[in-house]
């Protein structure tokens, strides 16, 4: 998923954008492929932050800070893996795509990777069952339940078709180009001025 995301980011891009940049997996792939931009990475973590300044070196300025309250810099690509499914709202989530649009230059691009359930109610329990097999195969049974109670508390999982329908109102062009169960990678581009 991460290497799908990353080869969405052109190998032109300048700069950056990632939004939860946790330990810098997703830079550090963007960062192979666009060999001469710099990334800014946003987390409130600064445990993952001091995981990704090892990971990326001199090409990431790192923010310590909620992506929801920072400032964007300019940016040719904005990437987010894993994070933005901590906005709970639609109004917060759409807030947020505003934001990135304006802070991506013209023919920019947006790649989110997340979690992305299917709207139908029984593809959607089907695709969560799957999920936990996943989980259970990763790890024993008491940490699985552990993590899902976690989760459950601070992330909020928009059906797939609610993210596309969000992102366009919002003046982006999607597209889903990967998905595998819940799990889904999405380049929402921005339009070139005339």
């Amino acid at each position: 998923m991460l290497g799908l995301a990353a080869a969405l980011v052109p190998c032109g891009a300048a700069e950056i954008l990632d939004l939860g940049i946790g330990t810098g997996a997703l830079a550090a792939r963007c960062l192979r492929l666009a060999r001469k931009a710099r990334v800014t990475g946003i987390d409130c973590d600064a445990e993952m932050l001091a995981l990704a300044r090892r990971r990326l070196g001199g090409r990431a300025s790192l923010i310590h800070g909620r992506f929801e309250d920072a400032v964007f810099p300019q940016a040719d690509a904005v990437v987010a893996s894993l994070a933005l499914h901590h906005l709970f709202t639609r109004p917060a989530k759409s807030a947020l795509y505003r934001r990135i649009l304006r802070a991506l230059r013209p023919g920019g691009i947006l790649v989110i990777a997340d979690c992305c359930p299917a709207a139908e109610r029984s593809l959607r329990k089907a695709q969560k069952l799957e999920w936990i097999h996943h989980l259970h195969r990763t790890y024993s049974h008491t940490k699985a339940a552990a993590c899902l109670r976690s989760w459950r508390r601070e992330d909020c999982y928009m059906p797939l078709e609610t993210e596309l329908q969000m992102l366009r109102s919002c003046g982006f062009h999607p597209e889903v180009v990967w998905r595998r169960g819940m799990f889904a990678v999405v380049a929402a581009r921005k339009r070139r001025q005339a």
